[in-house]
């Protein structure tokens, strides 16, 4: 099966030296991210958003993958676009805010800022730790796509949850969470006062475990979890471009 029609990977060239790498998340598919990359590109940013492996077809695909392919994709993406421009930052919704953390740890300085929308890095829910094995019993459980309070508004994801990948997930969190005393970058993190997926109890571990000591926290009020096609998309989508324009000023006040 091909890729579904608007799930496809996006790119935009850029006129400031400086750029964006997307990540979406976990079901999901480059059109939760595809406003918000055209948004960054008005503003001069080059832009890339990859379609995760597995993503974007069929849930059947999803799991014949594991975390390692998901985060390679978005290593690759992220060293393409750094040979393109000097500066550079991650953003990523829900799992792409997982992926995001994991490669702020891994590049450092070498990644200026991160955005983080409704990122995960845990669940509460009881019965994540059966995934293991229901992942050998259970092809599948249902979605939990769309979670959006905007009418008329649908993501473009899955239908089913591949258990399989889910277990991946979950082991992808724990090494992530491990390592979040490694983000020293400076982190924009937003995330939903209701959110029927990720609990606000991931927000607060991010925010108290990394080792950036400029975090700033924004609640977006009137949106769920796929917040890039909610209500509070616009704010998002502002408060993004303010806070790499910030802080490349700072970096050129440096440089003088």
């Amino acid at each position: 099966m091909g890729v579904l029609a608007g799930a496809e990977p996006f790119a935009h060239p850029g006129s400031t030296g400086a750029g964006f790498l997307l990540c979406h998340g976990f079901t999901g598919t480059p059109a939760s991210m595809r406003a918000w990359g055209e948004h960054l590109a008005a503003a001069g940013y080059a832009v890339r958003c990859p379609l995760l492996p597995g993503h974007g077809t069929r849930w059947q695909d999803m799991n014949r993958t594991e975390w390692q392919d998901w985060y390679g994709r978005v290593r690759e993406e992220l060293l393409a676009l750094k040979a393109d421009c000097p500066i550079v930052f991650v953003a990523g919704l829900s799992m792409g805010g997982t992926l995001t953390l994991r490669l702020a740890e891994e590049f450092g300085a070498a990644i200026a800022g991160i955005v983080l929308v409704n990122p995960s890095v845990t669940t509460l829910r009881k019965d994540a730790k059966f995934l293991p094995l229901l992942a050998r019993t259970i092809p599948s459980v249902a979605a939990i796509s769309n979670d959006i309070a905007k009418p008329g508004v649908t993501e473009l994801a899955y239908t089913r949850t591949p258990v399989r990948a889910a277990a991946s997930l979950a082991k992808f969190w724990a090494i992530v969470r491990a390592g979040l005393p490694k983000v020293t970058q400076p982190v924009l993190l937003l995330h939903s006062a209701v959110d029927h997926v990720v609990e606000p109890v991931n927000a607060k571990i991010i925010l108290n475990e990394i080792g950036s000591t400029a975090a700033t926290e924004v609640i977006l009020e009137h949106s769920f979890h796929v917040a890039t096609q909610d209500h509070d998309a616009d704010l998002i989508f502002t408060r993004s471009v303010e806070f790499a324009h910030s802080i490349r000023a700072g970096l050129t006040e440096e440089a003088r």
